[in-house]
């Protein structure tokens, strides 16, 4: 059975001094290098076939030209931006880099966020799923046992999978990924309804006197359910630019995001006979952060708390439970696929109820190799923090700063097509050999 960790599960090519031969043949090396050089890694960059022409305006003299044929790999390589590890180290990595600071300006201020929110009050929380069965666990001692009278190895696969899988409700497992968003949705709700009652602020005006922040991401546990970590914040009316009033203490936040995990609840389908209806698990953790001390006195910082949060934006159900990175067709695809029986057992019970017209909302079919989730793994309020895309806005404007750009009387005429995914095998092999290979990114993400 393989491994639930499968951050370095793509194979790469590596390069022996006898591909400098094969490399010599191209005509245009150096350029080819730089080429492979500026994905940065990328394990599967997009290639675009298409021109690119620059005419003056006034003459319509040709100023310059290019064309994908003439560049040195055949084609425009551009990154493919994807977040999840198995697909991409490298661009995951970036993309956790992004969320990082996108959690860290929101907790300390930065990115156009004022430093005054690292005065307001501020909680993470872990929002756990409920049990639909036993499963193989580790203890916290090593030398515990498991329910199945056992103590698992570190490396072991069992941890997660259920005692008796003919027992474990897994069509209540699927069916509470699937309502995790909504749950989540309801549980916000009535934490601005128990802070409005804490205070007695009418529902309906809490929000010129304080407004709730948060970002959070969604990580999947061993047993293929999803759990929310999230940093919930109190602002003034104006967000992070406003104090919040008095009253609005760390403690009350903590209260309060306490009782709305309580209240939260949502109903779900009836399925044969057994109407379900979804909540949030007992294990919920609650700690208020403040400046040094986090979680009984371990000293972590906002950083740590960003990067912690962070890090779990670039892994998918795959990174946790084994299952598919990518979406079935068919079903009859599942038996080609290597993967734990109990995520084989997820899909398939997502797949069958995928097939009730009663839960055709829930698009189960589309989201079964996600064991269910279709929601984002990673959001926040407006009000937190900056947003992503204004990150790579930045990024891509300090690129513009630094590479020559035509003149204002300069025409510019493009067209570019999408030609396909990945690099040949000779490629791969070049881009290990300059030192552009994911495989040195992954070590990256698995460190964070």
């Amino acid at each position: 059975m393989p491994s639930h960790d499968r951050t370095t599960a793509i194979p790469r090519p590596q390069p022996a001094a006898a591909d400098l031969a094969v490399f010599a043949s191209y005509r245009n090396l150096p350029g080819l290098v730089r080429q492979l050089s500026s994905l940065g890694g990328c394990a599967q960059p997009i290639r675009l076939e298409g021109h690119r022409t620059e005419i003056n305006a006034a003459t319509g003299e040709i100023l310059r030209e290019l064309k994908s044929k003439e560049l040195p790999a055949g084609h425009l390589l551009v990154r493919c931006g994807n977040r999840r590890t198995t697909r991409c180290p490298s661009c995951a990595e970036l993309y956790r880099q992004d969320t990082f600071h996108l959690m860290a300006a929101g907790l300390r201020g930065g990115k156009s966020i004022p430093e005054q929110v690292a005065a307001h009050p501020r909680v993470f929380a872990t929002l756990t799923a409920p049990s639909y069965g036993p499963v193989h666990g580790r203890r916290s001692s090593s030398s515990a046992r498991c329910g199945c009278g056992h103590t698992h190895a570190k490396n072991d696969p069992a941890p997660g999978t259920p005692l008796n899988s003919n027992r474990y409700d897994y069509t209540g497992a699927v069916l509470w990924n699937a309502h995790a968003p909504a749950l989540w949705a309801r549980f916000m709700l009535h934490l601005r309804r128990t802070i409005a009652a804490v205070t007695g602020v009418p529902q309906r005006l809490l929000s010129k006197f304080v407004r709730v922040s948060y970002a959070k991401v969604a990580e999947y546990q061993r047993r293929g359910l999803i759990h929310f970590h999230a940093v919930i914040r109190l602002d003034g009316p104006a967000g992070g630019y406003t104090p919040p009033p008095a009253w609005a203490t760390p403690e009350m936040l903590a209260d309060a995001v306490r009782t709305a995990v309580a209240r939260a609840r949502v109903d779900g389908p009836e399925i044969d006979g057994h109407a379900y209806a979804f909540a949030f698990g007992k294990e919920l953790d609650v700690k208020v952060i403040r400046s040094a001390a986090f979680q009984d006195g371990t000293t972590i910082t906002e950083g740590k708390v960003a990067g912690y949060v962070a890090k779990y934006a670039t892994k998918g159900a795959e990174s946790a439970t084994g299952t598919l990175d990518h979406r079935l067709k068919l079903i009859a695809e599942l038996g080609q696929e290597t993967i734990p029986d109990h995520a084989a057992r997820m899909i398939r019970t997502a797949w069958a109820l995928g097939a009730r017209r009663d839960l055709e909302h829930l698009k189960l079919r589309a989201w079964a190799h996600m064991l269910g989730f279709r929601g984002h793994f990673s959001t926040k309020t407006r009000t937190y923090s900056t947003t992503l895309g204004a990150l790579r806005s930045a990024r891509a404007a300090w690129h513009r700063r630094h590479t020559p750009t035509p003149e204002a009387t300069t025409l510019v005429l493009a067209h570019w097509a999408f030609d396909g995914i990945g690099l040949t095998p000779d490629l791969e092999r070049l881009a290990v050999l300059i030192g552009g290979s994911p495989a040195r990114e992954q070590a990256v993400t698995a460190d964070a």
